[in-house]
């Protein structure tokens, strides 16, 4: 059975008090607060259960540093081993509106407050010792359920959430994790959330809510009734079941989605391995088959297409490309050089790859002419979720330019145009460059932009002034970045 590859997403949140602020842990000192209006890095914490007590949590700060809280109530985040101190050790109490409380494990007390006046000291729960929940990683991934090691996805006429997948393939795998007060809905890619029937809807209700528990480094979905979400019959069609704890049957692990493509050759017909083993450009509708997986090498940021066999593209003899490698080496890795609407791809032995009559691609070409061009699609994200350094691309509250700096997120409609991708926002309005570089929200008609995915999760996104959006420091996206070598032009999508 071929495996997407892929490790599971380390869970990392934030943590936001009754004030609507985010648990800060501060450099200086290694002290703790409750001001940040924000989740940005200082926010992000990662959640680590004991390996013998499944009950008790450790939290790592972004500094690899243990939140701890001492006999008086007092409260630290400075132990380097959670070993060191059971002072470190905590317990979650999750509540039906998706709050955690969090109780020290040794001294029974439980954590809260506001600003710079933490404790952990409280005996009973109130409102200023109850915590919302904010994921921290990217909302779009890949959903496998630990028991039938299976991928979720879109599935069936009238459609319903399916956890039959060996390989999470094509759009239908994508899954977004929508965060509305203090819940998580499940979206489907064709913008639907998943209801505790198991039955898909068009709009928010109390149904499609679901509070986030965690065990054993595993995510589960607490529905409105109190039940968990399963895969249930044949095809694993996802819904709540009858338990009202949760088992193995209703654990899953989030993994990060790699960009999918399609090639479309210059002779106009479709990259395919239908034909077998010889990657050719010979097929006209876009399948699983004419579908390929692109990982991006953290280091080198070269390449990989991996078919959904499992297999990835190799350079072969005589310069022919084959879809045998089983594994990552010199010869499955290939440059790709950006040229606005169209792509061209260099393999190890430092030639293009062309498209010959016979729709073979070979690496045989020193310099790049039309033969050497292919348009390059991305199938997996019809709906767009971008975060830069300082936080996600979001609607401006009272202008028609957008926010760069946002802890939350706004979803925005992606439509593929000739090599160019046109950007969809709030009532089908489109993104647009204004006269001083500002990137826009209310256009009526689309914009080109050229997506160049550069780095392992990110892409720089090009305007069609040539320039690169960017992230200013004021929080507003402009198109005027020179380059795409610097954090603030790339997007996680």
């Amino acid at each position: 059975m071929p495996t997407n590859g892929n490790k599971p997403l380390k869970l990392q949140f934030g943590l936001i008090n009754h004030e609507g602020r985010y648990l800060t842990a501060e450099a200086f000192g290694f002290k703790v607060n409750a001001s940040a209006p924000s989740l940005k890095r200082k926010q992000r914490w990662t959640l680590e259960q004991d390996e013998l007590d499944a009950q008790v949590i450790y939290l790592r700060s972004h500094l690899g540093r243990y939140l701890a809280a001492d006999v008086h109530g007092r409260v630290t985040c400075e132990a380097e081993s959670r070993e060191a101190a059971a002072d470190t050790r905590f317990l979650i109490a999750a509540r039906s509106d998706g709050r955690w409380a969090l109780q020290s494990e040794p001294h029974l007390r439980f954590f809260g407050g506001a600003h710079d006046q933490l404790s952990c000291f409280a005996q009973a729960v109130g409102e200023r010792e109850l915590w919302a929940v904010h994921l921290a990683l990217h909302p779009q991934a890949n959903l496998l359920s630990v028991a039938r090691k299976r991928y979720a996805h879109l599935s069936g006429p009238e459609g319903e959430v399916a956890v039959d997948s060996n390989i999470p393939w094509g759009v239908d795998a994508l899954l977004t994790l929508v965060y509305l007060d203090g819940k998580y809905c499940l979206q489907t890619s064709d913008s639907r959330f998943l209801g505790n029937d198991g039955k898909l809807s068009a709009e928010n209700g109390r149904a499609t809510g679901y509070t986030l528990e965690f065990k054993a480094g595993k995510l589960a979905f607490k529905d409105c009734e109190g039940k968990y979400l399963t895969p249930m019959g044949p095809t694993g069609t996802l819904r709540s079941g009858r338990c009202s704890k949760p088992g193995k049957d209703e654990l899953f692990d989030l993994e990060e989605s790699h960009p999918q493509v399609v090639l479309q050759a210059a002779n106009g017909r479709f990259v395919s391995i239908r034909q077998g083993v010889n990657i050719s450009a010979n097929q006209d509708e876009e399948t699983d088959m004419e579908t390929f997986q692109m990982e991006i090498d953290k280091q080198s940021k070269q390449c990989t297409f991996r078919t959904n066999a499992g297999n990835y593209w190799t350079l072969v003899s005589h310069g022919g490309v084959q879809s045998t490698a089983t594994e990552v080496g010199a010869n499955t890795m290939f440059d790709i050089q950006w040229l606005g609407r169209r792509v061209a791809l260099r393999a190890s032995n430092g030639k293009f790859i062309c498209t010959k009559k016979n729709g073979q691609l070979a690496a045989v070409s020193d310099s790049v002419g039309e033969d050497e061009q292919l348009v390059l699609k991305l199938i997996n994200r019809p709906i767009l979720i971008l975060r830069g350094d300082n936080g996600y691309i979001c609607h401006h509250k009272s202008s028609n330019t957008l926010d760069s700096n946002r802890s939350v997120y706004d979803i925005f409609t992606l439509l593929f145009s000739n090599g160019a991708y046109h950007i969809q926002g709030v009532g089908g309005k489109f993104w647009y460059v204004s006269s001083p570089g500002q990137v826009c929200s209310d256009g009526d008609t689309p914009e080109d932009f050229f997506f160049e995915f550069l780095e392992h999760g990110r892409i720089a996104i090009r305007a069609k002034n040539g320039k690169y959006l960017r992230g200013d420091q004021g929080g507003t996206l402009k198109a005027d970045g020179e380059k795409a070598d610097s954090s603030s032009s790339l997007w996680e999508y």
